[in-house]
């Protein structure tokens, strides 16, 4: 149903991992396009605190957790759980761009992974991941980090912990974009902000 009343819109969807220069692009395709913009994560304790309270296990767990229950636990545990989080929190997701009052929206987030677009039946849909270098550069760069793990009582392995589960998360998105033959860039920095917004206008057909 969801996806049936987007159908009177052009959402272009940009998924893919954290720090890889998602929203760098979404904001720009919104000034310089007029396209509404809605990003993910500002949110999305919203959307988890919906489907905790649906019932729903993974957002029900993760509400619950204390720091190190979160952040000590194995990357690969962390990386499994994130994809279900984002596969409950979808239908909150999309609820919410219903709402929207927009005709164009560009919308952004590592929620919209392959298997929940391949649910929603979007189109026009890329993803953007970065180089394990390239993330982690960009997430030593953001102040809310130290605050996020502040109670953990391991605050630099908390931090290794959460960087290899997003470098797991980024390797099976792409793997999963390559399945799915969804568009996948991978950004090691190279490439300037006017070339990497270039390539996505290339792949969304923004004239």
């Amino acid at each position: 149903m969801s996806a049936q009343r987007l159908l009177n819109k052009r959402v272009l969807f940009i998924g893919g991992s954290p720090c890889s220069g998602k929203s760098t692009v979404a904001e720009r395709i919104s000034k310089e396009y007029g396209a509404c913009y809605f990003k993910i994560d500002d949110y999305l304790d919203e959307f988890v605190n919906v489907a905790a309270q649906k019932g729903y296990p993974a957002c029900k767990n993760c509400v619950t957790m204390t720091p190190d229950e979160i952040w000590m636990r194995e990357p690969s545990i962390q990386c499994k759980e994130e994809f279900l989080i984002y596969d409950e929190i979808s239908e909150s997701v999309f609820e919410h761009l219903n709402k929207v009052d927009a005709d164009f929206i560009v919308t952004e987030g590592a929620g919209y992974t392959p298997n929940v677009m391949m649910k929603y039946g979007r189109k026009e849909y890329i993803s953007i991941v970065p180089t394990p270098d390239f993330q982690i550069s960009h997430y030593k760069q953001r102040e809310w980090v130290s605050y996020i793990l502040k109670d953990c009582s391991d605050p630099q392995q908390a931090f290794h912990n959460w960087m290899e589960r997003d470098i797991l998360f980024a390797k099976q998105v792409k793997s999963e974009c390559e399945k799915n033959a969804v568009p996948c860039i991978v950004n090691d920095g190279c490439r300037s902000q006017d070339e990497m917004f270039g390539y996505v206008k290339e792949l969304f057909d923004l004239k």
